[in-house]
């Protein structure tokens, strides 16, 4: 039986290190035909057998980066980041071959602005991202944690105290704290949108939305 694609389509991830082989893996997971570049012949025969397609080359050598053919290719994924003379000159040869989406890991302000004068699509900081997301997590209150550009955030917490015992409409958590319980869901049960009636217990994990700051007022509660 074929694997299920839900994302059919071929894309380039240059660079198989920590973020640039977990982008792939996943990516491949999705669905995507991943084809990847690595300049480490031991690391691209590792991932040779997870992905589609893995080459040995140096992707900074606009003649190697060729032979992978980049042109046919929507999207590419630059996972180069410590060595930011290899990640621009990388994203360059992508950027001259038209690749209509570029994705690129950027070590410092500098690298990413650098990567988006040459004409990069899309730069991340994932070092950056994680450390935010860790920042929210510590408190052993949120379990996941997704902020928006706009302070809006998203996140899987346990419930506190005051909430507990109550249904949604009692407690009155959206008037008191401004934010929305989308759902909540218990071990071993499934995913329940949250209504008035939902009445919460200890076990319960919830989907909270709202500012980021209210959210954390919440969270910050015994």
């Amino acid at each position: 039986m074929g694997k299920h694609r839900l994302f059919d389509e071929d894309v380039l991830v240059i660079g198989l290190g920590r973020f640039g082989a977990a982008a792939a893996l996943e990516m491949d997971r999705l669905g995507y035909r991943v084809h990847g570049i690595e300049m480490d012949g031991e690391v691209a025969e590792r991932y040779s057998r997870k992905l589609m397609r893995v080459q040995s080359l140096d992707a900074t050598d606009p003649e190697e980066l060729r032979k992978a053919k980049p042109q046919d290719f929507r999207i590419a994924v630059v996972g180069i980041g410590t060595a930011v003379e290899g990640s621009l000159l990388t994203a360059g040869n992508l950027v001259d071959a038209g690749t209509p989406s570029i994705w690129a890991k950027a070590v410092s302000a500098e690298h990413a602005r650098l990567l988006e004068r040459i004409g990069v699509h899309h730069v991340v900081f994932p070092e950056a991202e994680a450390g935010g997301r860790v920042a929210h997590l510590v408190n052993d209150k949120m379990e996941g944690y997704i902020e928006f550009e706009d302070g809006y955030a998203i996140v899987k917490m346990r419930p506190p105290q005051e909430m507990i015992g109550f249904t949604l409409g009692d407690s009155h958590i959206r008037k008191r704290y401004g934010v929305t319980v989308v759902g909540v869901k218990a071990p071993g049960e499934d995913f329940t949108h949250a209504v008035p009636e939902t009445k919460v217990g200890p076990h319960h994990i919830m989907i909270v939305s709202g500012p980021s700051q209210l959210i954390e007022q919440l969270a910050a509660r015994p």
